[in-house]
Formats: C-alpha cells, structure tokens, sequence
C-alpha cells in the first residue's frame, strides 16, 4: 500500500467520524428525545467498557477460560467488587492492577 493510500483512508476515516459525531450533536440540538431514549442511552458508555473488558479478562490465547487459573478474570472479579462497593475508580484500578500483579506472580 502506498503511503499516499494509506494517508486518504485515515482523512477519510476521520472525516465519517467526525460526521458521525456532529450528527448526533446537531439531532441532539434540533429534535427532543424521548425519555425512554434518553434514559437507555446513559448505559451506553458502560456497556461498551463491558463489551471491551469482559473478552479480554476471559479469554486467554483465544481459548475461554473461567477457570480460577485465570489470573486476569480473578483480578478482574476483585477490580469488580470493589467498584460495586466504593463506587471510586482509582481504588478499584489500583486494587485491579495489584491482584493482577501479584496473581500473576505465583
């Protein structure tokens, strides 16, 4: 592929996501949203960091393990817990990064 190419698909990129963006920010502006729309999307972002964590504390070398030798779903189960209970997102990273540091050392 030649550098040009490569060049116009990220500014091609950029330009579908910028639009896409400024869609919803210009609907948004025009139009009133039903409560119940309004409601389900602030579970949006939630549902994405899931979506993005949950594959990568479950699966290990493409193969699914939820065995208690997964030291990333253990981290990830501890991570969890103590979010529910503090609602703090530093604790529950620091807590999350520690269990996976010391999981994975023995």
């Amino acid at each position: 592929m030649s550098p040009l190419y490569i060049w116009s698909l990220f500014i091609a990129i950029g330009v579908g996501t910028f639009l896409l963006r400024l869609s919803f920010i210009y609907l948004f502006g025009k139009y009133t949203m039903p409560d119940g729309l309004r409601r389900g999307l602030q579970y949006v972002p939630s549902a994405v960091l899931a979506a993005l964590v949950f594959p990568a504390i479950t699966y290990q070398a493409g193969v699914l393990d939820l065995s208690l030798h997964n030291a990333r779903l253990l981290a990830g189960l501890g991570g969890a817990l103590v979010a529910w209970r503090t609602k703090n997102v530093l604790l529950t990273i620091i807590v999350g990064m520690a269990l996976l540091w010391l999981l994975q050392m023995r």
